[in-house]
């Protein structure tokens, strides 16, 4: 099987793992009261959301990857 994707785009999709990486590390994003959801501010669920953003970010990296073998 031929690999189907370029070196360069597969960089690119490898960036995509940087994305989580500063939504989380960089408190200045998230760090707020308001909005808040059930009596939970927005800086807890900003961190539970991105659990899930998390997996599909590299659910993503990983799929694209793997087809490049």
């Amino acid at each position: 099987m031929e690999n189907q994707t370029k070196p360069g785009s597969r960089k690119l999709i490898l960036l995509l793992l940087l994305v989580p990486l500063v939504a989380v590390l960089v408190p200045a994003f998230y760090n707020f009261t308001n909005p808040s959801i059930g009596g939970m501010p927005f800086f807890y669920w900003w961190q539970l959301l991105w659990i899930a953003g998390v997996a599909i970010c590299v659910g993503i990296v990983y799929l694209v990857t793997r087809r490049a073998r």
